[in-house]
């Protein structure tokens, strides 16, 4: 009998409990992602659960296991987001009134998803321990059953279905690579995975910048992150739980972090290439593949996907600065005569060149341009760079001085 054969009961449970709650999401192998690392790499779908995350797992049974008494009283829990949902979600299911405290700067699609599942939304603080910290004091006030995102055994079992479902379609995996916020996912998808493999490496994977479970595995004792100021803001969490930890500390071979932009770089290739669309926690994991903080050559591994609740504002961010790093957008500046027939000119040659325009911004009122003169700023999505050469080209053919402008 194993340390946590008694969690890994409740995980079987949860297996059956959960049967007509959450779907059994796709294990699909990625053929991009496979040639980048060497490896056999698959990605478990949880950004295609219900609510977009694995969220509703641990909380659809934790909530199952409340008796008659608790359900009347309601629940009431803390999240950056994801959480949020599968609690409103399960609890609506249930017919149990819930109410969810996230922090105020959360992302508006969460909050609004939230309360489309009919939850009471309560916006306190200004990250995820400020909201714990008043979901718990409500909790007390109002006799509330609070539901905590991670630090549950009942929500750990939960979330550790994945780590079946994982094994099932996939029993040869060899490594699996989970995101890491207050660590209740990778401590579930562990003890499941565990008690079947043990030979199964398991890592955890944090964001640089909010990285609080490798802090407290260096420490030997549970710690707080230093900073807090990543996109992955599913797993921005300051301090990873008292059960979490210990199940991390015990049965992770590793906590490795990625950087923002490792992180940014992957969600777009995922989002071109796979057709897959991921919030940034959600494909830590798979970055830390990509970016070789976990080495999968000749390997078979696994990337839990856990979230696809990304805000659209910050998705378009994240395509303009890519397409802009890898050359498929520029900006052009240069200078025409402020006259009729100038600016038709200038498009005509780009037309010409097999390049379209994005935006152009024409200054006329610049102390230090000429009065007869005007600057032009265009931004271009490009074919290539042969397409950009020409179009240079015919420009300065047709006496127009334009040039690649770069921040």
């Amino acid at each position: 009998m194993s340390k946590y054969s008694d969690i890994y009961s409740k995980v079987l449970e949860a297996q059956e409990v959960l049967r007509d709650i959450k779907h059994v999401t796709r294990l699909d192998k990625s053929s991009t992602f496979s040639k980048l690392t060497g490896g056999d790499v698959y990605l478990k779908l949880e950004n295609l659960q219900k609510t977009g995350s694995f969220k509703v797992r641990g909380a659809a049974y934790a909530m199952s296991q409340l008796t008659e008494k608790e359900k009347k009283a309601g629940v009431i829990a803390a999240s950056a987001g994801n959480h949020a949902q599968g609690v409103a979600y399960a609890a609506t299911r249930l017919g149990i009134k819930s109410t969810i405290v996230m922090p105020r700067f959360s992302p508006v699609a969460k909050i609004q998803a939230t309360q489309s599942y009919g939850a009471k939304v309560v916006l306190h603080g200004n990250v995820f321990d400020d909201a714990l910290a008043h979901a718990l004091e409500t909790s007390e006030k109002t006799g509330a059953t609070f539901l905590h995102p991670f630090n549950d055994e009942d929500v750990i079992a939960g979330q550790g279905t994945i780590g079946l479902e994982i094994l099932d379609d996939c029993p040869d995996v060899d490594v699996i690579a989970v995101p890491i916020g207050g660590g209740g996912l990778v401590s579930g998808i562990s003890i499941a995975v565990k008690e079947q493999r043990p030979e199964v490496e398991i890592y955890g994977v944090e964001a640089a910048s909010a990285a609080s479970m490798q802090a407290s595995f260096e420490a030997g004792k549970i710690m707080n992150a230093e900073r807090m100021d990543t996109s992955c803001d599913g797993i921005a969490v300051k301090k990873p739980g008292k059960i979490t930890f210990r199940i991390a500390r015990d049965l992770l071979n590793g906590v490795v972090t990625v950087e923002e932009l490792e992180v940014t770089r992957t969600l777009f290739l995922l989002l071109e290439r796979a057709k897959i669309v991921v919030e940034p926690a959600g494909c830590v994991g798979l970055a830390a593949f990509q970016y070789g903080k976990i080495d999968i050559k000749d390997k078979t591994g696994v990337a839990v996907l856990s979230g696809g609740n990304i805000d659209m504002s910050f998705l378009s961010k994240v395509v303009e600065k890519e397409l802009f790093r890898l050359g498929r957008s520029i900006r052009i500046r240069g200078s025409i005569l402020d006259r009729v027939g100038s600016m038709t000119k200038v498009l005509r040659v780009v037309a010409e060149s097999g390049v379209s325009i994005i935006e152009i911004n024409q200054d006329r009122f610049d102390p230090d341009i000429p009065p007869n003169r005007a600057e032009l700023e265009m931004i271009l999505e490009v074919p290539d760079e042969k397409a950009v050469t020409k179009m240079l080209k015919l420009l300065e053919k047709q006496g127009l001085s334009f040039a690649i402008y770069e921040d």
